[in-house]
């Protein structure tokens, strides 16, 4: 089966909502390609005194609302056609969010399980080295992603600072909090994720405290979307997996023992007292509540049909295909888009760069309830679009993030 290119999903999504909007076409052909792209090479000293060139790439796709911002991903499938699309998708989650930024992303092609911590020193700060010029507070604040970490970003903040001879710390979120991070950044993405999972249930009238869940992939995200699940919502986890397979526990299972069994041995799977299933099984589980988390394309029309979850709450981005979508909505699966659900990161990287920038820090309480109330807000505008339009959660999602991108760049006089 050939991939579906993770930027043709997001163009596509993007000319349905141009259909719905009825946008003039150069408004949307602006809107179908980023403003500007960066591909860099990255010479790097190895452990064993060998120099090796990484390929990396920073994209800002659109930055009417503000600075770019968006994460930097180490993958060793890393591509420039999954960075433009990530940066769209995070164009459309500032303005879906209401926050004053654009949408940005970056990547490198590497296999940082493979390097040693001295070695992801080096290509961090060679990364900076060569991206320094196009990003800064005032224009583009990366934070971090797939494979990177808050160590990783304070060495790009160090890195930085030192090229403009003076502390930039507002150049990157997702710091440690000594160096001027957030509290409440590290499980960010899966608690605002399950602020909006509230109000879907809400909705579609399941109550949380019998409602059960299953969740494909257990890094940050859906290690966090596991323990927020039982602990803030009352769930019952019954399946979680990685990418070396699953295991499923029909009483439901401890999401922090798994953790710590996954920090041992590198895998969820051999967990005692559970069933193996592949990642494909978890999708077409019988829950109420399923939490995609890890990468994309992993609904496609080739399953969707046999997805017997209630609520699909997609804390991965680009998890749905265009045709499972309508599939999706068709069986009645209420779907909180990509862009809503993992919105609560770069929420959170928001509400640090606000710190950053007049050097005072809010309490964990107060990080909590601020995303509580940019997430629902954000739900409800997205919930009341979809019944306007009579369209999909994710088609409203678009709706009111573009509208809101448009309308920027006619103020400005860009169309």
């Amino acid at each position: 089966m050939v991939k579906t290119s993770p930027f043709s999903i997001a163009q596509r999504q993007l000319d349905q909502c141009s259909r719905i909007l009825n946008l003039e076409p150069g408004i949307h052909e602006v809107l179908r390609t980023p403003v500007r792209e960066l591909h860099v090479s990255l010479p790097v000293r190895m452990d064993d005194g060998a120099v090796k060139v990484f390929q990396a790439f920073r994209v800002q796709y659109n930055d009417a609302k503000g600075p770019t911002s968006g994460g930097i991903r180490f993958h060793p499938e890393e591509s420039i056609d999954n960075v433009r699309a990530h940066a769209a998708w995070m164009t459309w989650k500032c303005a879906l969010l209401d926050l004053p930024l654009g949408g940005g992303k970056g990547g490198v092609i590497c296999n940082p399980k493979e390097m040693s911590r001295g070695e992801l020193e080096r290509l961090s700060r060679t990364y900076v080295d060569r991206v320094w010029q196009i990003i800064g507070p005032e224009k583009d604040v990366p934070a971090p992603d797939v494979y990177t970490n808050p160590q990783i970003m304070a060495w790009m903040v160090d890195e930085y600072s030192k090229l403009c001879g003076k502390n930039q710390f507002g150049v990157i979120t997702g710091k440690p909090a000594s160096l001027g991070g957030s509290e409440g950044r590290s499980d960010a993405t899966a608690r605002g994720g399950l602020f909006t999972v509230r109000e879907a249930a809400r909705e579609c009238g399941i109550d949380l405290s019998q409602a059960t869940v299953a969740i494909q992939g257990y890094g940050n995200a859906g290690y966090h979307a596991a323990c927020l699940a039982t602990s803030l919502l009352g769930c019952r986890v019954l399946a979680v997996s990685d990418s070396k397979g699953g295991i499923y526990g029909e009483e439901g299972l401890n999401p922090e023992a798994i953790g710590i069994h996954k920090a041992k041995t590198s895998s969820v799977i051999n967990f005692p007292d559970t069933k193996s299933l592949s990642n494909e099984e978890i999708l077409e589980l019988d829950v109420d509540i399923l939490i995609p988390a890890a990468m994309e394309n992993v609904i496609t029309d080739g399953n969707a049909s046999r997805i017997k979850a209630r609520i699909i709450a997609e804390l991965a981005s680009g998890p749905t295909t265009t045709e499972a979508d309508d599939i999706l909505h068709k069986n009645g699966i209420h779907v909180i888009p990509d862009f809503l659900c993992n919105a609560g990161s770069v929420t959170v990287s928001y509400f640090e760069m606000v710190q950053n920038a007049y050097m005072y820090y809010w309490e964990l309480e107060d990080v909590h309830k601020r995303l509580d109330k940019k997430m629902t807000t954000a739900y409800h505008s997205v919930l009341n679009t979809s019944r306007k339009y009579n369209i999909n959660m994710r088609q409203a999602a678009y709706v009111v993030a573009v509208e809101r991108v448009v309308e920027a760049m006619k103020l400005r006089g860009w169309v």
